[in-house]
């Protein structure tokens, strides 16, 4: 089955070069536009996309507030990518704060488009640019470092956590710690429970927050 897509833009151009990339594709379908972020809800319930690609600024409701209506209203909700113009803008990290999957520069190449899309449909979060580690890192409190003291993480859960938070994939992960990708899944969901983490990208957010990773 093709990963099916939303694109969720107020500039038509974007929506076109975005669905002409992604319709190249042979197992990526798009399957509606929107607009503005305040159309996403009914789009989302009546399509049920895999990915819904989003501008972090839109006119009437933005992709932070979206993202947070979307995840907060619709069951099974589907990955969210957040589509901007600038990767060190605030908006993009309080947008990954809220929920998001990860984010997609609206210069990228089209294979990075692609990539991206496929990505996070397969529930794997994108690598942050430097400048959106230390933003996170900014973010950075006690709440976030008691927190983390708290999960009280074992040494592989810990060594896993690192890896994801520079971006590497679960099949990455196995062959860096020489274990199989069943066991790297396992660390993965010991560390969401323990976290209290919705997804990979909120385990990552809370890595640097807490300083438990420090940006590089």
């Amino acid at each position: 089955m093709p990963v099916t897509v939303l694109l969720v833009d107020d500039e038509p151009l974007v929506r076109a070069g975005l669905r002409a990339v992604l319709e190249a594709q042979d197992d990526i379908e798009v399957v509606g536009e929107a607009a503005d972020g305040a159309a996403v809800i009914p789009l989302v319930s009546h399509l049920r996309p895999d990915v819904v690609a989003m501008d972090v600024r839109m006119p009437l409701m933005d992709g932070i507030e979206a993202t947070r209506v979307v995840l907060r209203t619709v069951a099974d909700p589907p990955k969210i990518l957040v589509v901007t113009t600038f990767e060190n803008d605030e908006y993009v990290y309080e947008a990954l704060r809220a929920g998001a999957d990860g984010f997609l520069l609206k210069r990228a190449r089209p294979a990075e488009i692609v990539h991206a899309v496929r990505l996070v449909a397969e529930g794997e979060s994108l690598l942050f640019p430097a400048a959106v580690r230390q933003l996170a890192a900014n973010y950075g409190t006690s709440k976030a470092r008691d927190a983390m003291e708290r999960a009280a993480l074992t040494d592989r859960e810990a060594a896993v956590l690192r890896l994801m938070a520079r971006g590497r994939s679960n099949a990455e992960i196995s062959a860096e710690l020489v274990v199989g990708v069943e066991t790297v899944k396992t660390h993965v969901s010991a560390v969401l429970a323990k976290l209290g983490a919705r997804d990979r990208t909120q385990a990552v957010i809370a890595a640097y927050e807490s300083g438990f990773v420090a940006p590089r």
